[in-house]
C-alpha cells in the first residue's frame, strides 16, 4: 500500500500533463488549420472574410435580401455558419460590407487621388465612373430590391446609403476641397457641393430611360455628352471657365 499510492500518484501526474499536452496540440493544430489559408498573402481572416462578402453579394443580387439567409451564405462561400457570425454581427451588417465592397470595386478611391489634369478631367474622370456604375444592371437591381422590401426598407436604405451614396459623396468631397486649395474651383462649402456634384449624375434622366432602352441609356456619346454638360455646370457655378484650367 505504501508504494503504491505513490505510483497512483504519478499516474494521475502524468495523466494530467497528457491531457493538457492533448488539448494545447488540438488547440495547436485548430490555429494551423485556419490559419494556414493567410500564410500566403493575406491573413486568414482577411481572407475569410473577403469569401464571405462575396458569397453574400452574389445572393443578394440573386435573390434579394430576404430570400438569402446566412445559412444559404455559408453554403456558397463553403465554410460553417459559425464563421460568418465571427466576422459580423448579423445580416443586416453582411448586406452593408457586401454593398460597400461592390462600390468600392466598381469605384475606387483611386479614382479621386490619381488623376491628373485639369479640374474638369478631373471630374470628368469622377463623373464619368459615377453615371456608369449607376446605370449597371447589378447596381439598379440592389436599389430595387432594397424599395421592395417593404419590411426592412428603412434599415437597408440606411445601410445603402451609408455604405454607397455617402461614401462616394465623401470621396468627392475630399476632392473639391484639394481642388478649392490648389485655386483650380472656388467652393467655400465642399460637402454641400460634393452633393450637388452627385446629384447631378443620380439625377440624370439615363437612369429612367435604362429602365426600357438600355442600348441608348449605356451608349458611350450618349454618356459623355450628358457627363460633360453636368461638369461645365458645375464648375460654371464653383469659379467658372477661369479657374477650369488650374
Amino acid at each position: 500500500m505504501i508504494e503504491t499510492y505513490p505510483m497512483a500518484c504519478t499516474f494521475w501526474i502524468l495523466y494530467g500533463i497528457i491531457i493538457q499536452e492533448l488539448g494545447y496540440c488540438q488547440g495547436l493544430e485548430l490555429y494551423v488549420t485556419e490559419n494556414s489559408q493567410g500564410r500566403r498573402g493575406r491573413p486568414a481572416n482577411e481572407a475569410l472574410g473577403q469569401t464571405i462578402v462575396d458569397a453574400a453579394g452574389e445572393l443578394f443580387a440573386e435573390l434579394g435580401f430576404q430570400a438569402t439567409t446566412l445559412d444559404k451564405v455559408a453554403q456558397r462561400a463553403k465554410i460553417s455558419k459559425l464563421s460568418i457570425y465571427r466576422h459580423f454581427e448579423n445580416k443586416e451588417a453582411l448586406f452593408g460590407a457586401a454593398f460597400a465592397a461592390r462600390c468600392q470595386q466598381l469605384i475606387p478611391q483611386a479614382l479621386f487621388e490619381g488623376v491628373a489634369g485639369s479640374a474638369e478631367d478631373q471630374l470628368m474622370a469622377v463623373g464619368s465612373s459615377l453615371l456608369r456604375t449607376l446605370l449597371r444592371p447589378d447596381v439598379r437591381s440592389v436599389e430595387a430590391m432594397v424599395m421592395a422590401d417593404v419590411a426592412s426598407q428603412k434599415s437597408l436604405s440606411k445601410l445603402h446609403y451609408e455604405a454607397g451614396p455617402a461614401h462616394i459623396i465623401a470621396q468627392i468631397e475630399a476632392l473639391l476641397r484639394q481642388l478649392h486649395a490648389k485655386g483650380a474651383l472656388n467652393v467655400p462649402d465642399p460637402l454641400r457641393s460634393a452633393r450637388l456634384f452627385a446629384a447631378l449624375f443620380k439625377g440624370s434622366d439615363l437612369l429612367i430611360i435604362a429602365r426600357f432602352d438600355e442600348a441608348r441609356a449605356e451608349d458611350d456619346n450618349e454618356i459623355e455628352s450628358y457627363c460633360r454638360s453636368a461638369v461645365a455646370m458645375f464648375i460654371a457655378a464653383h469659379g467658372g471657365n477661369d479657374h477650369a484650367g488650374g
